[in-house]
């Protein structure tokens, strides 16, 4: 009974040092968030379009992080890739000949039909998988090389926009994502140990946490599906998909400055 005991508190302080841990890790998706859904109810400056505000706080808010050393520089240069790259992508989606989504306020701070705050939106996305890189201190039982994952991510990327003129090969790219991860464990350090899992696992349950916030803002107004204009509605299951590609490719370009560690089992003396 004691040794059941040991092992319930034991889990029980894990539990909330993952908590904790992955709130930190989510500082800056998490303002963001909150921000979309505070000024959908709430949004007193007449004088500034709610995007522009948005994109304002999003700055506002990095320059804090990293005035407090609460976000590291290398992290910063993380969102400022996905920013750009992000960037590319929703001037494409939201084009008048494809309208995969739109944004349905006015802004000035933006380019064609995309206000520049729905980039930090990709890059909260990439703030959080470097950020939980480091306060885990992510190990991997195997890795691919670098090169393979570079070309598979190139891919993913390319057919995000291929598939609307050519056959859709995320199936395909799915396929080929767990051939190449399938097998490989991620180890994240909790306390003094590391605990495991499958990394596709973890890029799953990470996809449907995004998915949620998707639906939060959606709901909050944010960016509409065409199937939401008139009134709205949950975002199908079916973007799942989408997400867990779009996380592969985010884990892959934090990785060209994350270099991936091998985990090597420890001596009863070196994972204190």
């Amino acid at each position: 009974m004691h040794f059941e005991a040991v092992l319930l508190k034991t889990f029980l302080h894990e539990f909330w040092l993952f908590g904790i841990k992955q709130a930190s890790a989510c500082i800056f998706g998490g303002f963001l968030l909150a921000m979309m859904i505070l000024t959908r109810f709430w949004y007193p400056f007449d004088f500034l379009y709610r995007y522009d505000f948005l994109f304002l706080a999003a700055v506002a808010f990095q320059i804090f992080l990293l005035c407090f050393r609460l976000e590291s520089p290398r992290e910063a240069v993380v969102i400022l890739i996905f920013h750009f790259v992000a960037t590319v992508m929703e001037l494409f989606k939201t084009s008048d000949g494809i309208r995969s989504w739109q944004y349905p306020e006015p802004f000035v701070i933006g380019i064609g039909n995309v206000p520049l705050f729905a980039g930090f939106m990709y890059s909260a996305v990439g703030s959080y998988i470097a950020r939980v890189w480091r306060i885990f201190d992510f190990r991997y039982s195997s890795y691919p090389p670098m090169w393979s994952t570079v070309v598979l991510v190139t891919l993913i990327y390319v057919n995000f926009f291929s598939h609307h003129f050519v056959t859709d090969i995320r199936w395909l790219l799915i396929f080929a994502s767990l051939l190449m991860f399938g097998k490989i464990q991620i180890y994240f350090k909790m306390n003094q140990v590391h605990r495991h899992m499958p990394l596709v696992v973890g890029w799953l349950l990470v996809a449907l946490f995004i998915w949620f916030a998707e639906n939060l803002a959606t709901y909050a107004n944010v960016w509409i599906y065409p199937e939401q204009t008139d009134h709205w509605q949950m975002v199908p299951p079916s973007k799942l998909v989408a997400w867990y590609l779009l996380m592969m490719l985010s884990f892959v370009l934090v990785s060209l400055v994350n270099r991936p560690m091998i985990y090597n089992e420890p001596t009863p003396h070196n994972e204190k």
